[in-house]
């Protein structure tokens, strides 16, 4: 596979109200390949937000190298390797900046200099895409949480992204709109291979990704698939990580006395066991 983006020793560190330096990322090494979904999960303060604007330029690094593309990401090819980028925030309001739906799809085509009739079907197409082909001259403020963060990733997918960042885009929905757009990044990811980061401290929603980076104090703690990064489950509890419900209540039962098989990170998991095993004799 090939490597889409990777941290080489990056650090990163900014001065403090009372004068002091903080060392916000710590020696940071990783790599995504391309088609990849990686999540990464920490406490607040652990350093996941600074690595996401090191991952867009909107922060450079003090020591190390982010690498996007192959290239050095730079001041002089920020704008360039940012059109292959698509971002999705954690508050979709702040991200829009037209007055309908399409207007706003639109916006970074036309900064971008996408001849009219090419603009107007990828409009139509990354909003068909999200299933939000319905809402093209809506007023975005009036749209629920869910349907706002869906055209928010309409508007990254319209540039036909090499690599989709995502961070805390899901922290303020509801559980409904969680699971809408969830379900949207997968689905595009599962037909179109497209490159996924989420950065979240959310860790039911890591269950979908490939590999999970686990941040804490700054540094990369451990790296893993969602199974091996689950199983330690104690040590994401003793950093502040709140385990999947699945998990938590798999705990509960067992210390109540109850004979459970191996872990289960999902809810439909547990209930499976718990009807095979248990009720339907």
């Amino acid at each position: 596979m090939k490597e889409i983006l990777s941290m080489d020793h990056v650090s990163y560190s900014y001065p403090t109200e009372d004068g002091e330096v903080k060392r916000a990322i710590d020696d940071v090494s990783f790599t995504v390949q391309d088609g990849e979904w990686i999540a990464i999960v920490g406490h607040n303060g652990s350093g996941k937000s600074t690595l996401a604007k090191l991952m867009i330029g909107l922060l450079f690094p003090n020591e190390g190298n982010v690498n996007v593309f192959i290239e050095k990401l730079t001041e002089d090819n920020i704008w360039d390797i940012r059109s292959q980028m698509g971002i999705v925030f954690q508050n979709p309001d702040n991200q829009f900046v037209g007055s309908t739906v399409q207007d706003d799809v639109a916006f970074a085509l036309e900064n971008n200099g996408i001849p009219f009739e090419e603009m107007t079907i990828r409009v139509q197409d990354s909003l068909a895409q999200v299933n939000m082909g319905d809402f093209l001259n809506h007023e975005p403020h009036h749209l629920s949480g869910g349907q706002k963060q869906r055209v928010a990733i309409a508007g990254a997918l319209a540039l036909h992204p090499r690599l989709l960042i995502m961070d805390e885009a899901t922290s303020m929905l509801d559980p409904q709109g969680r699971d809408e757009v969830i379900r949207v990044v997968e689905e595009l990811k599962r037909k179109t291979g497209l490159t996924v980061v989420s950065i979240t401290h959310d860790l039911e929603e890591t269950l979908l990704a490939d590999r999970v980076i686990v941040m804490n104090k700054g540094k990369v703690l451990t790296v893993g698939t969602p199974e091996q990064i689950f199983a330690r489950g104690d040590e994401l509890e003793a950093i502040g990580l709140d385990l999947p419900f699945a998990m938590k209540v798999s705990g509960l039962l067992r210390k109540s006395g109850m004979q459970l098989n191996g872990e289960h990170m999902t809810e439909e998991e547990l209930v499976n066991e718990l009807w095979t095993s248990h009720f339907s004799k």
